[in-house]
């Protein structure tokens, strides 16, 4: 079988630090950090206080009172992204045939706003139960790429992807593999995260996952410092459109960049901690890099998984030092984690747009919040403090995710 080419023709973002993918990116250059004390609820009793949550966005500019309410914070956010990405490649414009257009959408917890309200709700509501009429199709994680499509009538393949922190990076893979085998023509894909609630903060601090660090909030996700204590939760959506290369061209499409390649590994240790030698990490690189037809001297950039997790950050670098040799040292690494915010099920896609973006400006975003180096870690160019002009031809994304679950995506510059 000759597998068709992939390309992406469409990028669509709303994140804590813009509401864009355009105002993202600016955001990104300049290093801006999203974090700060939560505004969505008191969060007083908890040991964490803090999160990148969005800013300036309200669902009535998107949505009527009526719809708004029908949808959990993560459909709201995904529909946003979505519309921005689906404009950006101009499928609402042009005579497409739908059959031939799907959705895939991933994301970690999905209606979890809408699960927690409906069970107080019910809790508070004594012997009668009473649970709203929309409580189900609110909460299923599915639920996002039915309203996509039944929105712009696309009729093609239509799925979520559940792998937690890897969960849009997966579902950009499996949509890649769709239009390579000639399922489809174009996939709409992305993820959508809205996790910043009690039960939310409440559970990753059980974990012991997130930074405590209260009192500084913007300078929390410290990614490679010496003095990392956690993620710091984010939430948002981000969604790229993939097409096949043929397709693209005949309608005039803007190509982006060329997705080439990816790699799903499991790390098959531990629900949480990753092999401490980055095994599974290295091999979902090596299978991404392979399946491109490159050679592992042709990267030039990776935006790290990079979560500012103590264990995570040691085992990803071991993961690329053994991977690629010597040559790690040309590589410019980065983890837009220290600004954003560790978006769960959509970090994979918004990363990723990172990635095209870099292919497309020959501009990297830093690495902020680094002040003290880690033994631990092997000083590689993290980018740190500012971003950094080179050239972008070849580059890959990690997404890592609870489970032991590693996706890497490689994309390459398209020349015509």
């Amino acid at each position: 079988m000759n597998l068709k080419r992939v390309v992406i023709t469409g990028l669509g973002s709303l994140t804590p630090i813009g509401n864009t993918v355009a105002s993202t990116w600016d955001a990104m250059l300049k290093g801006v950090s999203g974090a700060s004390l939560i505004t969505k609820f008191d969060p007083q009793q908890f040991k964490c206080q803090i999160a990148c949550e969005l800013k300036g966005f309200n669902c009535l500019d998107h949505f009527d009172r009526k719809e708004a309410n029908r949808l959990d914070p993560f459909a709201q956010y995904s529909i946003v992204a979505a519309e921005e990405a689906i404009v950006d490649a101009t499928l609402q414009d042009q005579r497409l045939n739908p059959n031939r257009i799907g959705v895939i959408w991933g994301s970690g917890i999905g209606g979890v706003h809408d699960l927690e309200q409906g069970i107080i709700d019910y809790a508070q509501g004594g012997f009668i139960p009473r649970f709203n009429p929309f409580f189900i199709p609110k909460m299923i994680t599915d639920i996002v790429a039915g309203h996509i499509s039944i929105r712009y009538g696309f009729c093609g393949p239509n799925y979520s992807v559940t792998a937690a922190c890897a969960s849009s990076a997966s579902a950009i893979a499996d949509a890649c593999n769709l239009i390579r085998v000639g399922k489809s023509d174009v996939i709409v894909t992305g993820g959508a995260e809205a996790a910043i609630i009690p039960s939310g903060i409440g559970g990753f601090i059980a974990m012991r996952a997130l930074s405590t660090r209260n009192d500084d909030p913007q300078t929390a996700s410290r990614p490679f410092d010496l003095d990392r204590d956690g993620f710091v939760l984010g939430e948002g959506a981000a969604c790229v459109v993939l097409e096949e290369l043929d397709h693209a061209k005949a309608r005039g499409a803007k190509i982006y960049a060329e997705l080439v390649g990816t790699g799903l590994t499991a790390d098959a240790f531990h629900i949480t901690a990753p092999r401490p030698e980055g095994e599974g990490a290295m091999e979902a690189m090596r299978l991404a890099v392979e399946e491109s037809g490159m050679e592992l001297s042709d990267v030039d950039h990776i935006n790290t998984h990079g979560t500012s997790t103590p264990m995570g950050n040691v085992a990803e670098v071991k993961a690329i030092s053994r991977l690629f040799g010597d040559h790690a040292e040309n590589i410019s690494l980065n983890s837009t984690k220290s600004m954003t915010g560790h978006l769960l099920g959509a970090a994979g896609c918004l990363e990723a747009i990172a990635t095209i973006k870099a292919i497309n400006t020959g501009l990297i975003p830093p690495t902020i919040n680094h002040f003290t180096d880690d033994p631990q870690i092997e000083p590689l160019d993290f980018t740190f403090g500012v971003p950094t002009r080179r050239t972008v031809d070849f580059a890959l994304s990690n997404a890592f995710g609870f489970g032991g679950h590693n996706v890497c995506l490689a994309f390459r510059k398209y020349n015509g």
